[in-house]
């Protein structure tokens, strides 16, 4: 089968490499789709950050190289021994942790923050690729009425739905600081939760017109307006908003988030900052909380539900679909030419090379609208 494999920065392979044949525990999925995260992208430019490449993952017992991809999705090709609950020709969602189910953070059901957490497709073979084996209990079925291409944005969702539940009482007012496919999934999900109001803020004017068909009231452009939080306490009578969800992982986003946060209100922190500094005389005078947000637990049924029953629609932020082949051109590369132009690419592993040349069409003429699911399905 074909798969991208990780060798190193700069070094991502389109390589054929054998089918895995699933163990004890485990299944075999034909992927369907698997979108390309802000993490594949970190570990593409200057890797590795997460890969294991010395030692291996105590949960995937995998190093480097290894086959990329997290948010992924497909039918069941194969069961390993000693699965039960799931059949050959199963629809599923996959939700990518690694957990032991043995550690304190497992057994009190916090499995996301377990002693040995990790992601299949960063800390062990993913779903970039025809076909990856991953344990039974990533595996969620999907009903008939949840499509696939709904199933690939499981994961980004997830990490979505967490932060705005480590936001506490459900807000009033927030703010989303960044619009990237986690900001826009958060601005979308809250509008699901019936938040009044909804600031959304960028640089790229293309992602705050996205963000205003997702739900968001208000809009703030930090590129041409100056003082985005004082912007945003203006647009909620000089109080603030309740929540600010900072999904950029910068100082200035941070800053952005507390100036924009009532007194009394939380900032909870989605993005991957590795250092700030803090004003924390005005935290504390201001009595404001920051809550970190780290990956998601428990996420995957609601949003089966909420696609299923409430016709929640979360492919507006799918600006493309590529082949495996594309991955670097069409994929790392297009995400990394700057804001606006691509928010979320999915990648069919199954998609042909003579494809290449029309999905790359299909790419370019994503930049500038967002389509239904049906529209993309006529279109590419």
């Amino acid at each position: 089968m074909r798969a991208a494999v990780w060798y190193g920065a700069k070094d991502v392979r389109i390589a054929e490499v054998d089918v895995p044949t699933p163990g004890r525990g485990e299944v075999l999925i034909e992927v369907a789709y698997c979108g390309i995260c802000g993490s594949d992208l970190h570990e593409y430019v200057d890797g590795p950050h997460a890969i294991p490449v010395a030692e291996p993952h105590p949960a995937s017992g995998v190093t480097a190289p290894l086959v990329l991809g997290h948010e992924f999705c497909g039918t069941v090709a194969a069961l390993g021994p000693s699965v039960t609950g799931l059949t050959i020709g199963d629809r599923v969602a996959v939700e990518p942790n690694y957990r032991c189910g043995a550690c304190p953070r497992c057994r009190a059901g916090e499995y996301n923050i377990c002693r040995h957490f990790g992601f299949a497709g960063l800390m062990g073979n993913g779903g970039m690729a025809e076909y990856a084996a991953v344990p039974a209990y990533m595996a969620h079925r999907l009903p008939e009425t949840v499509s696939l291409e709904q199933a690939a944005l499981f994961e980004p969702a997830s990490v979505a739905l967490h932060a705005l539940r480590r936001a506490g009482a459900l807000p009033e007012t927030v703010a989303v600081v960044g619009l990237g496919p986690v900001g826009l999934l958060t601005v979308r999900l809250a509008a699901e939760r019936n938040v009044r109001r909804i600031v959304a803020v960028d640089v790229s004017p293309a992602r705050l017109h996205r963000a205003a068909g997702l739900g968001a009231t208000d809009l703030v452009d930090a590129g041409v307006e100056e003082g985005a939080g004082e912007r945003i306490r203006e647009l909620t009578g000089g109080e603030g908003v309740d929540v600010a969800f900072e999904v950029v992982g910068s100082e200035s986003a941070l800053r952005t988030c507390l100036a924009a946060t009532r007194r009394g209100g939380r900032v909870v922190l989605v993005g991957l900052a590795p250092q700030v500094s803090l004003d924390t005389f005005a935290l504390v005078n201001n009595e404001q909380s920051i809550v970190a947000s780290v990956g998601y637990r428990d996420t995957y049924p609601e949003l089966i539900r909420l696609v299923a029953e409430r016709g929640l629609d979360l492919t507006p932020v799918v600006t493309s679909t590529i082949a495996l082949d594309a991955l670097v051109p069409h994929g790392f590369e297009a995400l990394l030419d700057g804001p606006g132009n691509q928010v979320k690419i999915l990648v069919d592993p199954a998609a042909h090379r003579d494809r290449l040349d029309h999905l790359a069409t299909c790419a370019a003429s994503a930049e500038t609208a967002t389509r239904t699911t049906s529209d993309r399905g006529r279109r590419c």
